[in-house]
């Protein structure tokens, strides 16, 4: 998930920046509805894309990567060799490789293209996991870098973001239609925090749709059983509770699983045996 998170986190702070500045836009461009559209789109496009362009090295700085330049021990070399070997096969350039250190089994690859990527694992996933585990898990992301999932998910954002400003402004229209005054600030700010809050709806539904294909991907270049062996210990690794961001706010399992990035182990399970 945490390549979904520093995307969204960069996005959503382009975005807040960006709906600061319409506030300072003459009052003709933000109540006319062909110019405010180009703003919008431009705006929306722009904070996907910029984040997209973003993504890798927010990600090492924020998760604390150490990129394998030139292996260290048998590990690094063993990870740097089955990425080749991977990339090799999706028929991709060779990220770069890089370990984070926790405890949580993980694992996530980010880049703005298929040929500038990053595959990065975690020290608990690498202890905790067999070669042949971890290998699966390479093979699931580097099938997110050939599918180009952060280019769609970066698309599918910046319509997102497009379609947040639209409705934020038609808000805070409906409270000041002149479009000068303090009301129509707050509810353009409101409207992009409710309806931004609502958007990453459509965004996390995506987002498991594409973790679909890429375990398809990851049993492509390791096999199925491998896998599907990944996710049986990935879910025996889960400790049952909400994320503490959700738990906070007593969000229960229905409502949460909208907003998850991910679909239930259980089902992606299911969803490789069955096609196997």
């Amino acid at each position: 998930m945490r390549r979904i998170f520093y995307f969204l986190a960069t996005n959503a702070a382009i975005m807040i920046v960006a709906g600061i500045i319409i506030q300072f836009l003459p009052a003709e461009y933000r109540t006319q509805d062909g110019q405010f559209l180009v703003i919008a789109l431009v705006a929306g496009f722009g904070g996907s894309i910029v984040s997209l362009l973003m993504s890798k090295s927010i990600a090492k700085r924020a998760a604390g990567v150490y990129v394998i330049e030139s292996p260290r021990n048998e590990t690094e070399k063993w990870l740097v060799t089955t990425v080749a070997r991977q990339a090799e096969q999706a028929g991709i350039g060779m990220p770069e490789v890089g370990i984070f250190d926790t405890p949580d089994m993980n694992a996530f690859a980010t880049g703005a293209s298929k040929n500038n990527a990053l595959v990065a694992v975690s020290t608990g996933l690498l202890q905790n996991m067999t070669r042949e585990e971890a290998e699966a898990v390479m093979g699931h992301e580097i099938a997110h870098v050939a599918n180009g999932d952060m280019v769609t998910m970066a698309l599918i954002q910046g319509v997102v973001n497009t379609f947040v400003l639209l409705l934020a402004r038609a808000l805070a229209l409906a409270i000041d239609r002149d479009g000068r005054g303090i009301g129509y600030f707050l509810g353009f700010m409101a409207g992009q925090v409710v309806f931004g809050f609502l958007a990453s709806i459509v965004v996390a539904f995506f987002s498991r749709q594409r973790e679909y294909r890429a375990d398809a991907g990851g049993a492509k270049y390791a096999g199925a059983h491998k896998m599907i062996a990944a996710l049986e210990k990935l879910k025996r690794g889960q400790s049952g509770q909400l994320p503490d961001q959700l738990a906070a706010f007593g969000i229960n399992n229905s409502v949460k699983s909208l907003f998850s990035t991910h679909p239930p182990l259980d089902e992606r399970i299911e969803a490789l045996r069955t096609a196997n």
